[in-house]
């Protein structure tokens, strides 16, 4: 993120009306952070916000505080608050993280953290249809869009549908890997997702700090009526939302 600080603008003021003063300040920084500065530009430090609209330092930090919680900006300890990144809006289907990002024109890359055959968790291997202590493929992987860090994706593959899966490059396209080299498309999945605060290896990969709100997927994939993967993935909650269609 930028060291630079922005300056308070200039022309926006704080009234004695009806709408309180957090309220009216949050609405002049919302309209500094859309219009003026750009997505990770630091916002004017507290007493800027102070001395520029006459206002205590409770009002500045409600206001802030609101805007934070509501996704706009994004508190860093000991660095200052800053312009959050335009979230990449995802419907609810069916595709791979280097699917989902390509079709929104950005550049997906992986980091690959863990690739390994070890002893599955017992509800992964009741998600997998494994005998406990059965050993599995385990692959943990940190995605980024455009070099910046999205998610942290921690699944497991079953050992006999994805045999071979350590063998191949595994930066790329799972998905993809599975459906052209292995014969098993991923048509179908069983997924919750919830906000959490972020664990504290999570916080650190994904650059948020422990317990910042995130979204986590716990999914079970399928191939036809074969189960293929259980993963489990945080997302940063300024960088990815969900969006969906709903109807009567």
């Amino acid at each position: 993120m930028p060291a630079t600080q922005a300056d308070a603008p200039r022309v926006a003021s704080i009234s004695n009306s009806s709408v309180p003063k957090h309220e009216q300040l949050r609405s002049i920084i919302l309209k500094l952070a859309k219009e003026e500065l750009e997505p990770g530009a630091r916002l004017p430090s507290e007493r800027t916000l102070m001395d520029a609209y006459g206002v205590s330092r409770i009002t500045v930090r409600a206001a802030i505080g609101r805007l934070v919680t509501e996704g706009h900006l994004v508190r860093v300890p000991g660095k200052g608050t800053f312009v959050a990144d335009a979230a990449i809006q995802s419907t609810l289907h069916l595709a791979s993280f280097t699917q989902e990002m390509e079709s929104r024109g950005l550049t997906a890359s992986t980091v690959v953290l863990t690739a390994e055959r070890t002893t599955a968790p017992e509800d992964t291997a009741d998600a997998l249809g494994l005998e406990h202590g059965t050993d599995a493929i385990h692959l943990r992987r940190l995605r980024l869009a455009d070099g910046r860090p999205v998610s942290v994706d921690d699944a497991w593959y079953h050992p006999t549908h994805a045999e071979r899966l350590l063998d191949i490059d595994l930066t790329g396209s799972v998905y993809k890997a599975l459906a052209e080299k292995f014969g098993h498309q991923i048509d179908r999945a069983r997924q919750t997702v919830r906000a959490e605060g972020a664990p504290a290896d999570i916080g650190v990969l994904l650059g948020t700090g422990t317990g910042a709100p995130i979204l986590f997927f716990d999914r079970v994939s399928f191939s036809g009526d074969l189960p293929i993967e259980h993963a489990r993935s945080w997302y940063r909650s300024d960088r990815y939302a969900l969006s969906m269609e709903v109807r009567l």
